[in-house]
């Protein structure tokens, strides 16, 4: 048996993330920290994007930026200017290779490459079952998603995030590089909610990614045959694809935090830090990582890290609503684009509006099926 005084489960986004916070932060220099995964090299298998006022922590290893995003659709479309803000993208690689840097550094922290297989809470350790052995650790953080609860639970519904995106290359300049296409939704629905997002990074490559907000994913064919003819209609026909990405990501107001323990904190996708209206992880990640580090200082319970807000309700109010009319997409963030001042709908994304402002926001959004959710909440 291996033991640690932290242990992080699982080498993406989130784990990393938390011991490269750990290795920057001398109160854990006397610790021993030992990451756990499967792969230690995860190359570039995400792209993440967000947006944000000013200069930020990444901006060393930014990929693209934008000034301007579109938001299209049959109820409203637009070049929207992001003023004080950008839209900002890094590639996996980039941001693992920064992290792991850093991490490599410290002779406290070591990577283990092992497959996890249970997580077992005892009286004042947690220990970790691997196919390379058995682990313990004083305190654990999972980001993998071992628990297949979140699928068998009916009270709060699951929605995907579901994508298939491809990385082109044409031979002649086609793109406007300042302005990420950021919803358009000038495509067939099918009963679903479904848009189209494309990246440009230069006047010649852009990604376009198929994504839908569903229960259902797709067959592999479908999402790309979908590109295809976009493509097609935008007269864009000479091109090479260049690199493809996949992913789904679940959309959810489940507790995942019932899980969590005095010596268990799930994190991540698995902990719950997934914006559950909008599936969007890694802004949310980089806040929530530094919130933790200093509860860590602490030493307090870590079942007390996560707790409820009223984001948590409107996010929940939000998927019942499109989970039970899943074609109403379109028109709620066509609705949401056409009525609301752009920093006014970031600031409630990111969780940082003041009241006044969500009360903009929800006065802009088609009110019945909200009123209807509500009072099935309630009742």
């Amino acid at each position: 048996m291996i033991k640690a005084d932290y242990i992080i489960l699982g080498a993406g986004a989130s784990g990393l993330l938390l011991a490269y916070r750990m290795a920057n932060d001398a109160f854990f220099d006397g610790m021993s920290i030992i990451i756990l995964d499967k792969e230690e090299d995860k190359g570039n298998d995400r792209t993440w994007c967000y947006w944000e006022e000013g200069t930020g922590e990444w901006d060393d290893i930014l990929h693209k930026t934008w000034s301007k995003i579109y938001f299209g659709s049959k109820w409203f479309s637009s070049e929207i200017p992001l003023k004080s803000y950008s839209y900002k993208m890094i590639r996996s690689e980039s941001f693992y290779q920064r992290l792991w840097k850093t991490i490599n550094s410290k002779s406290n922290i070591h990577f283990h490459k092992a497959e996890v297989s249970a997580i077992e809470n005892l009286e004042s350790s947690v220990q970790i079952q691997s196919n390379d052995g058995v682990f313990e650790g004083k305190k654990v953080f999972n980001s993998l998603m071992l628990n297949d609860e979140l699928n068998r639970q009916q009270k709060y519904p699951v929605l995907q995030q579901h994508f298939v995106g491809w990385f082109i290359k044409t031979k002649t300049p086609y793109f406007d590089a300042d302005v990420a296409t950021f919803m358009d939704f000038d495509i067939p629905q099918k009963g679903n909610t479904r848009f189209m997002y494309i990246l440009p990074t230069s006047k010649t490559e852009a990604l376009f990614e198929y994504t839908l907000f569903s229960k259902q994913l797709l067959p592999k064919s479908e999402y790309e045959n979908a590109i295809k003819v976009y493509l097609d209609e935008k007269g864009i026909i000479d091109y090479t694809i260049e690199e493809k990405e996949y992913g789904s990501i679940p959309m959810t107001s489940y507790k995942f935090h019932k899980h969590n323990s005095k010596n268990l904190l799930h994190i991540g996708t698995a902990g719950g830090w997934t914006k559950a209206s909008t599936g969007y992880t890694f802004r949310n990640t980089t806040k929530k990582t530094k919130s933790l580090i200093e509860y860590l200082k602490s030493g307090s319970d870590l079942s007390g890290f996560e707790s409820k807000s009223r984001f948590w309700f409107y996010d929940m109010l939000m998927l019942d609503v499109l989970a039970e009319n899943n074609d109403m997409g379109s028109r709620l963030f066509s609705s949401l684009f056409k009525k609301s001042k752009l920093k006014t709908i970031f600031r409630f994304l990111d969780e940082e509006s003041n009241f006044a402002e969500e009360v903009s926001i929800m006065a802009s959004v088609p009110s019945g099926k909200f009123i209807k959710a509500l009072f099935n909440r309630m009742y």
